[in-house]
């Protein structure tokens, strides 16, 4: 075996946990929104308490990033991320005995710890573990997450109508994050602590780029923490069974996940990524008009336009914030300041179109409001030029022979 055969055979097992992980960090999210008519039966919980559902794991998330860079300091990426997978385990067993509101929510946030802290953890370590082949290794992982979510809104409710209880479709969940954080404890090396810098975030929150990044990162998945909420009871409304909006939200998910994959292998010989972002933008614009136009002319296909531009915009700009640095530790605290601000305000995009249902009587409103994001998002991206992204840190982060 060649040098290079070598070196990518040992790369096999961190690609096999690429994929573990990242199909365990979304299937809790999606499985919801096909199962809120049986959820609501169940437990009482109104429209908006069921956004609470998408809120309380995307604001987890955020609030969690900012400490993420000095948790992986602490303790280690390994232990942490083996941590956040049994947290995940833990949480969606938990499910499966959920008797009210309270216990739903209490799940949720259990759930809720140990993903954030993956996901801020994880692209650290692939930064150093793939720092010449990052785009492809990110398209990936990104690609598993929306594949891990689409798994989750069509086999939740498979199990769920197959059992005839809505808590072993979520409670199942819990077998592949158990051996998603087996396989971490095996495949990722022991790490010196001591090797562990972390990045003071008040360094980084000084910087406008930083924002700037926040902002066009948390409008995107705003759409998606909306659409994996909100699009199965949108067509459930319009006559569709649980089964029928269920298959469709897998749909827009197996087209985040293909388009997550793809894009940045396409565009990974581009310094310039902001052509991508813009395509990927357009994608979605399109999917929002055909949703709020003329939902049931097309559904699959504004449900495709939808996934392929959400997942392939989520993968491009993960790597346009690791751009940013060589040094994995800077890049990756970046990253996680990013995630921080942006789950946070995407936390609030499903409670604010559970709003905009009550007030207006439909979804059409709130799908008008992300084509909107939409439009914002493409004018902040004209600032991503790749020539200004070591000025727009400053000394914000030390480089790595600092």
């Amino acid at each position: 075996m060649t040098p290079n055969g070598g070196a990518a055979a040992a790369r096999l097992p961190i690609l096999l946990l690429v994929i573990l992980v990242g199909l365990n960090l979304r299937p809790f999210l999606t499985a919801v929104g096909p199962l809120t008519a049986d959820i609501r039966a169940s437990i009482g919980l109104s429209l908006q308490g069921l956004s609470l559902l998408t809120l309380i794991p995307m604001g987890l998330m955020g609030v969690l990033a900012f400490v993420g860079p000095t948790v992986e300091a602490k303790f280690g990426a390994r232990p942490a991320l083996v941590a956040a997978l049994w947290a995940v385990a833990g949480g969606s067993l938990a499910r499966w005995f959920v008797v009210d509101a309270e216990g739903m929510f209490a799940s949720t946030v259990v759930l809720s710890v140990g993903v954030a802290v993956a996901q801020v953890v994880f692209p650290g370590v692939l930064k150093r573990q793939f720092p010449n082949g990052l785009s492809t290794v990110m398209g990936l992982y990104s690609a598993m997450l929306m594949g891990g979510g689409a798994a989750g809104a069509r086999l939740a409710p498979l199990v769920a109508e197959t059992i005839g209880d809505w808590r072993a479709g979520l409670g199942l969940l819990a077998a592949p994050a158990a051996l998603a954080a087996i396989a971490a404890a095996l495949i990722l090396p022991r790490s010196d602590r001591r090797e562990e810098r972390a990045i003071p975030a008040v360094g980084l929150l000084r910087r406008p780029r930083t924002w700037l990044l926040m902002a066009c990162f948390g409008l995107v998945n705003g759409g998606y923490s909306t659409v994996v909420t909100w699009l199965a009871p949108f067509y459930q409304e319009r006559g569709w069974s649980v089964g029928s909006s269920g298959t469709l939200l897998a749909v827009m998910a197996l087209s985040q996940g293909a388009a997550a994959l793809l894009l940045p292998m396409v565009s990974r010989h581009a310094r310039d990524r902001r052509g991508w972002l813009w395509f990927t933008l357009a994608l979605q614009a399109f999917g929002f008009l055909g949703l709020a136009a003329a939902p049931d002319l097309a559904p699959m296909i504004w449900a495709v336009g939808v996934g392929a531009g959400l997942g392939s915009s989520f993968a491009l700009t993960m790597v346009v914030s690791l751009d940013h640095s060589p040094d994995p530790a800077a890049a990756g605290a970046l990253t996680a300041m990013m995630q921080g601000g942006g789950f946070l305000l995407a936390a609030v995009a499903p409670w604010l179109v559970a709003l905009l249902h009550d007030l207006s009587g439909g979804y059409t409103a709130g799908w008008i409001m992300h084509l909107g994001n939409v439009m914002v998002v493409a004018c902040l991206t004209t600032r991503l030029a790749p020539g200004t992204y070591r000025r727009a840190l400053g000394m914000a982060v030390p480089s790595p022979a600092e």
